[in-house]
């Protein structure tokens, strides 16, 4: 089922105003898709997420850019060993990010043909726990960052160590659609006592670093799941809802990023945290009645 253009500019909104907070966007949108009747599995609704994240990877890199570009004219070493802390991080989440989807798909789903990690997107249950594993990590940093030991003490440098745990911890939110990358990396961050606009500024250039490889491994899958059942041409319908929804979920990025850095900046990091909690029943309260809502659509 093709997503209509009423539910891809829903489906965008969510995804850009979520996306740049750490509340997990992934998971707001698979709720809403669910409620909509779509298959958060399927091939063309794994591709239209990655497209929205798409959308908001170009609002993140207009927002950061002057950050970014700043950072690169403070000399050759301090851009080369930014750019080195971006590759450790990144070679940590590939190694870990694909161990786990080879444990997942060739161990804990081996009973299911042709499993994917792509067929956990749609286990609310799942979703749930993953929100309050990530609103918990981000009450621990937020309230962290607020001891006085903590505040007084000088953010230290962003190093090898620090680059390394952090993308460790990207590869471990990549499988669990709930548990936010940027809530979960920017915490650790913290933790690590790096100064919050450095946590922030590296875990969304680690965004921007990693999207366009996820993207292509999507449009990989639309085209395998094609072949599978015996299309041999493109059907350019299923790019266009990516498109629109890139789109709008890039507008809806820029207007959520402000938020972020706010409240960041402010000391207000952990409400986030209880804003997941709170999703993460929400989410509960949408897989029991389920049921309920099937039945009642059934009915009709």
């Amino acid at each position: 089922m093709q997503p209509s253009f009423l539910q891809i500019v829903l489906l965008a909104i969510i995804q850009g105003l979520a996306e740049l907070l750490p509340v997990s966007s992934s998971a707001h949108v698979i709720v809403a898709e669910k409620l909509m009747g779509l298959d958060p599995s399927a091939p063309a609704m794994t591709f239209l997420l990655v497209m929205l994240h798409t959308g908001t990877m170009f609002a993140v890199i207009m927002f950061f850019w002057p950050k970014w570009r700043a950072l690169w004219q403070q000399g050759v070493k301090s851009s080369i060993d930014y750019l080195r802390f971006i590759i450790i991080a990144t070679g940590f989440t590939g190694v870990i990010g694909l161990g786990l989807k080879f444990v997942i798909e060739k161990i804990i789903l081996s009973s299911q043909p042709d499993a994917e990690i792509e067929h956990l997107f749609k286990n609310l249950p799942l979703i749930a726990f993953s929100l309050t594993a990530a609103g918990v990590i981000i009450i621990i940093a937020g309230f962290a960052i607020k001891r006085p030991a903590m505040m007084n003490a000088e953010p230290r440098p962003l190093s090898t160590r620090s680059a390394a745990i952090i993308g460790i911890v990207q590869g471990l939110c990549l499988p669990f659609r709930g548990f936010s990358r940027s809530g979960a990396t920017i915490s650790v961050g913290l933790l690590q006592r790096l100064a919050r606009d450095q946590a922030e500024t590296f875990s969304f250039a680690l965004a921007v670093v990693l999207t366009p490889p996820v993207l292509v491994l999507q449009i990989h899958r639309l085209l395998k799941a094609n072949a599978a059942a015996g299309v041999t041409q493109v059907d350019v319908s299923l790019f266009t809802p990516g498109l629109m929804g890139m789109i709008f979920s890039f507008l809806a990025g820029l207007a959520a990023l402000r938020w972020l850095s706010s409240w960041l900046e402010h000391g207000k990091w952990h409400l986030f945290g209880f804003y997941c909690l709170a999703a993460a029943v929400g989410v509960w309260s949408v897989h029991w009645l389920m049921p309920v809502l099937d039945v009642a659509a059934a009915a009709h």
